[in-house]
């Protein structure tokens, strides 16, 4: 153990949802968002001469999240960010002044979906495995949607608010969003923004690429996202 360059790690939530990730080198957080009660964490090493995978270790733990918003509030393998992070620095930028989470949700998503244009052709290479270092994608300009996902989750963490990045299925395509939790309003579930009478779907990719119209009849069947995984 240690030793093997592939290592992958399951996590088993209380509710028997199964998430797996690839681990990378050095220390890294991999958030546990089922909630309170059992998880079983296996690790699972690369045989080279056979291409699959071993279980080398098993243990069922018990958690009791003190502090239930707190995976959405950190960085993870997923939402990767630094206290000195440019992401960080100009969500704190963008936010400043802001009257309340509400305005400081609307900031951020503006500046993401007019500054950050969707890339067909990293959507269509893009291998698995893959994760989005926000720093870079703000210097590029560009992105796919986990990379939209990831980086307003960062923004929003680091201003307290509770964002979670999710995975699962944008009517037939494999996706990623946020939804976010509001003080007296609770999670606001896959929304974009509120325009002092009605919420609208917060998917920055589907945002900054579609029109309106259209993006509010997709957002009006509620069947279109399915989510599968919360990181």
């Amino acid at each position: 153990l240690g030793k093997v360059e592939k290592v992958k790690l399951q996590v088993e939530t209380p509710e028997g949802v199964t998430y797996t990730y690839t681990k990378g080198k050095g220390y890294e957080v991999f958030p546990l968002t089922g909630g309170d009660g059992d998880y079983k964490i296996s690790v699972w090493e690369q045989r080279p001469s056979k291409g699959d995978y071993l279980n080398v270790f098993s243990q069922t733990v018990t958690a009791k999240i003190a502090d239930e918003f707190s995976p959405y509030l950190y960085p993870n393998q997923y939402v990767n960010f630094s206290p000195d992070s440019k992401t960080v620095a100009l969500g704190a930028e963008l936010v400043k002044g802001a009257a309340d989470d509400l305005d400081a949700v609307t900031r951020i998503f503006t500046y993401i979906t007019e500054n950050i244009t969707y890339d067909t052709d990293k959507a269509k290479s893009v291998q698995s495995g893959y994760l989005p270092v926000v720093d870079e994608i703000l210097d590029s300009g560009t992105g796919i949607c986990f990379d939209y996902a990831a980086v307003m989750a960062t923004m929003l963490r680091t201003q307290r608010i509770p964002t979670r990045l999710e995975i699962g299925y944008a009517g037939e395509v494999y996706h990623a969003w946020i939804s976010t939790h509001i003080d007296g309003i609770g999670w606001v579930n896959g929304i974009i923004q509120f325009d002092g009478s009605e919420w609208q779907l917060m998917d920055p990719t589907f945002a900054a690429n579609s029109s309106s119209s259209a993006l509010k009849e997709f957002i009006s069947e509620g069947d279109n996202y399915q989510v599968k995984y919360l990181y």
